[in-house]
């Protein structure tokens, strides 16, 4: 009779888990384009895997890149925050959940341009890419390669 008590609290407790662990993660919101197709492609990759974004169509983008602080020469069509850190273009949900993880001291992650075969840019050839790490000062390195 015991395992019969105990099956369903087991279960019921791996469900509260679960609620917790997927009710935790933080929104995230997008500067964008109205136009721009690939951003609300990435949007859709956020919401996917757990992520509730919060999408702002903005004249210029690029503002609030500068805002964030992230280089120029880093730019893409779209720049996400969240909990303090900028997300320049098609950065994937993966490496965000890793970043909010690891909390480094550092403005946020960027994937230059716009890689064929990053979320929101997927088609019939995927291209090798970085996810870079960028710190305080502006300078990057690779935080996670794709090939």
């Amino acid at each position: 009779m015991k395992k019969h008590l105990m099956a369903p609290a087991l279960a019921a407790g791996v469900l509260a888990v679960h609620l917790v662990a997927s009710a935790a993660q933080p929104v995230i919101e997008v500067y964008k384009s109205a136009f721009c197709g690939c951003c609300k492609e990435w949007i859709k990759h956020l919401e996917a895997n757990g992520f509730k974004v919060k999408a702002k169509d903005v004249e210029n983008p690029s503002d609030y890149r500068e805002k964030m602080g992230m280089p120029d020469d880093l730019g893409s069509c779209h720049t996400g925050v969240v909990q303090g850190y900028a997300l320049e273009g098609h950065v994937p949900a993966q490496e965000i959940k890793r970043l909010l993880a690891e909390k480094p001291k550092a403005k946020g992650l960027a994937v230059p341009g716009m890689p064929v075969g990053s979320p929101g840019m997927e088609g019939t050839r995927k291209d090798a890419f970085d996810v870079l790490l960028v710190d305080k000062d502006g300078r990057h390195s690779v935080y996670k390669h794709y090939n």
